[in-house]
């Protein structure tokens, strides 16, 4: 079983930056794949953005593409998303996933609300 925990949301203000993190523990291996989700009011899950187990390869939204950057510590078992010039339609609860081809394990969520 693998656990993970989504931190770093909050409210800010359209234009500016948030970094979330999210740590997996329990059964974890570095080779798992790591992403992000989010989900907003009255909406369908929606991806955001993933990357490899060594960070070689990232993959993005295309309405986030160029303002939000994913990354990985595999050392830490951690993956975060760095979000820059936030929009109000970015504001949602975000879903770290972790991924190891067969089961796909999800956190919480982390609200994120971006003010106009």
């Amino acid at each position: 079983q693998v656990h993970v925990v989504e931190s770093g949301g909050g409210l800010v203000q359209v234009g500016g930056s948030l970094r979330l993190s999210c740590a997996a523990s329990g059964r974890t291996e570095s080779s798992y794949t790591m992403g992000w989700f989010r989900q907003a009011p009255k909406k369908e899950r929606e991806f955001v953005a993933t990357i490899s187990w060594n960070g070689g390869y990232t993959y993005y939204a295309a309405s986030v593409k160029g303002r939000f950057t994913i990354s990985r510590d595999n050392a830490k078992n951690t993956v975060y998303l760095q979000m820059n010039s936030l929009k109000p339609e970015d504001t949602a609860v975000y879903y770290c996933n972790v991924s190891d081809g067969a089961h796909d394990y999800w956190g919480q969520g982390t609200q994120v609300t971006v003010s106009s």
